[in-house]
């Protein structure tokens, strides 16, 4: 093993296989991180950022030539559909990622089945173009909204990334499958989970987000690796705008935790991003979904009531 190295991937070399590389576009004020500092009726009174971050992650894939898939908020694209129009000129794909940023588990199947039917259209209307993908904001379809799943398959969606299958405090599916199943019977909806990665037998959150900006290169690095040449899967990666945005506003009242995570490194956070869809062969989701899907394995946990 590699001194340098813990894990002992230091060398690691990128394979040929496309990962899936993915945007959630949200604001600075939309994170699960200020939902308790930040009310949403203020939301429009505040400093938007998220078209200048946008341009700028825009320019960055542009310059590597690569294309991606944004997973998008409603709210943003009824107020910003310009920039919605440009992601989508640009080559990328459109995909939901809710009306407003709210939590699965906060919805009843009703609910969900209306936010979503409002942030397709919303979306669709932006770019002219359909819309076949969800991300539930902070992965929130778990254990107490598998129904959500259900919803999704009803409404003819054809993949969802939407669940972490590994503990966290704020999200998480511990006993999920870690690559792309089907979670509906008699649906072809899959779902592809974000990227873990293993170091023995634990899971390790690798697919982007807080751990990428925060943790050294080289784990993002060697966890994508593993990924492509020990299991010859796909990884699938996300980040946010706000992430490359270290001049953004700051919350002042939010947790200190709250505030260790979402602004961490945000200065280093777009050279990162430079060299890791350079080093690494990325495309959409859609595309990867794809692929995917004959390789996909029933796995049917969906349900119909919300849990109690």
């Amino acid at each position: 093993m590699n001194a340098q190295s813990p894990i002992g991937f230091k060398d690691a070399v990128a394979s040929p296989i496309s990962n899936g590389l993915s945007v959630d576009v949200e604001d600075w004020f939309q994170v699960g991180a200020f939902e308790d500092v930040i009310d949403r009726g203020d939301w429009d009174g505040l400093t938007s950022r998220v078209e200048r971050n946008v341009d700028e992650i825009l320019a960055l894939f542009g310059e590597a030539g690569v294309r991606a898939t944004f997973f998008t908020l409603g709210w943003i694209a009824e107020r910003y559909p310009q920039s919605i129009r440009r992601i989508a000129e640009a080559g990328h794909e459109i995909a939901s990622h809710g009306y407003d940023h709210a939590r699965v588990f906060t919805l009843d199947p009703g609910k969900f089945a209306e936010d979503i039917r409002k942030t397709r259209e919303i979306l669709e209307d932006a770019t002219g173009q359909p819309v076949i993908g969800y991300r539930a904001p902070s992965f929130s379809i778990d254990p107490r909204s598998l129904w959500a799943l259900d919803v999704l398959a009803e409404q003819g969606y054809k993949y969802s990334s939407s669940v972490a299958p590994v503990v966290h405090d704020h999200y998480g599916w511990r006993e999920a499958p870690r690559f792309a199943f089907r979670p509906v019977a008699g649906s072809d909806l899959i779902e592809i989970p974000v990227t873990t990665a293993l170091l023995g037998s634990r899971r390790l959150a690798a697919g982007g987000g807080g751990f990428f900006r925060v943790l050294p290169y080289g784990f993002s690095r060697w966890a994508i690796a593993q990924v492509n040449r020990e299991d010859e899967r796909p990884a699938v990666f996300y980040f946010h705008p706000w992430e490359v945005d270290p001049r953004q506003p700051r919350v002042g009242n939010a947790g200190l935790r709250s505030k260790l995570r979402h602004y961490t490194n945000l200065d280093k956070m777009a050279d990162k991003l430079r060299k890791l869809v350079r080093e690494f062969h990325w495309g959409r989701m859609d595309a990867l979904a794809e692929i995917e899907a004959s390789r996909a394995f029933d796995f049917p946990v969906s349900q119909r009531e919300p849990a109690r």
